[in-house]
């Protein structure tokens, strides 16, 4: 009779062990799942962040190209004021060497 119950409560200890064991995989299940899903927020999140990061950096290139256009613009009529300048500096060089030319022919 001892051994009889002996073999109950290492049948009920085997039984109670499988369900600890049971109880432990469905935390460690529940607890994977839980990360599942945080990792699944994660990725949505960084998801929209690229996305947004993608529109700002098509924003960037588009305004980077109007500074670019506007800056070649800039610096071509610059370059056609200093070449204008130059005409008419060399121009008035010109006008003073005839003139001066003309001047001292006529004073001799």
């Amino acid at each position: 009779m001892l051994h009889v119950l002996i073999g109950q409560e290492n049948g009920k200890s085997r039984l109670q062990q499988a369900q600890d064991d049971v109880e432990e995989v469905k935390g460690i299940m529940l607890d994977n799942m839980n990360k599942a899903d945080e990792r699944g927020d994660k990725l949505n999140d960084l998801e929209d962040r690229a996305d947004e990061l993608l529109e700002k950096s098509k924003h960037f290139e588009k305004t980077a190209n109007q500074v670019k256009q506007k800056k070649r613009w800039e610096n071509k009529k610059m370059k056609l004021v200093f070449i204008g300048v130059g005409v008419v500096a060399a121009l008035i060089i010109i006008g003073l060497i005839i003139f001066a030319i003309v001047n001292g022919k006529g004073g001799e």
